[in-house]
């Protein structure tokens, strides 16, 4: 009577199956294969190399960033911006030049747009907005929000409409959207575009009836046709 094989049993005799073919394998090609198995101890190596120094990057960048924000919160603008000397702090500038592939070098450019903004630079808080990776959902309304203002404090009301429109689409909702679509009517009335205006009022007056806006957006499409 034949045994019959356990589970185990058949994975062993695979096991030893398979082994005696890499065997093979290597004595007729163990040169490629050394070279092969050094290529991907080197490639691993350097995955978790950058996995750790990215970890390590992002943690200082981290702690740098909230120092700079303190500043940011107290008003101070320009040592936000530049750190400071005396105290050895480094400022958004800073964080965002040396530490742009993280996380927090990446808030560190809205952070400085927001600064420059206040210390009305508007050209530079301009191009730190234009670096600043826009996160999706609800908490990338106010970076492109901010982004139109800047265009509309340059008198590029056109792009500013356009960029208030895309702030409204970015995430949807009660709060957010309508004050845009008005924001972005306001713009198009800049450049004369008074068709694409109201259609951004109508639709706040459509989908928005009771937002904080709507009356606004009431009396604006009103003057609009009295003209």
């Amino acid at each position: 009577m034949s045994k019959k094989l356990s589970k185990e049993d058949l994975e062993q005799d695979l096991l030893i199956e398979y082994s005696s073919r890499f065997v093979h394998f290597y004595s007729q090609n163990k040169a490629a294969v050394l070279g092969g198995g050094v290529a991907i101890i080197l490639v691993i190596g350097l995955i978790i190399g950058y996995v750790i120094y990215s970890g390590q990057q992002e943690s200082r960048a981290q702690e740098l960033l909230g120092v700079a924000e303190r500043s940011l919160a107290q008003g101070d603008f320009e040592t936000a911006l530049h750190g400071d000397d005396e105290d050895l702090t480094l400022g958004f500038v800073q964080i965002a030049n040396n530490y742009s592939r993280t996380d927090a070098g990446n808030l560190a450019k809205y952070y400085a747009a927001v600064s420059e903004y206040e210390l009305g630079n508007y050209e530079s808080a301009l191009d730190f907005i234009k670096q600043f990776n826009v996160p999706r959902g609800i908490l990338g309304v106010s970076p492109i929000s901010l982004h139109a203002i800047l265009l509309a404090e340059l008198d590029r009301y056109d792009e500013a409409a356009r960029k208030f429109e895309e702030a409204a689409r970015w995430d949807e909702n009660e709060a957010t959207t309508p004050y845009n679509l008005f924001e972005a009517a306001q713009a198009y009335l800049e450049v004369e575009k008074p068709q694409e205006s109201r259609r951004l009022l109508d639709e706040i007056l459509e989908k928005y009836p009771t937002s904080q806006i709507a009356s606004r957006a009431q009396r604006l499409r009103g003057q609009i046709a009295a003209r």
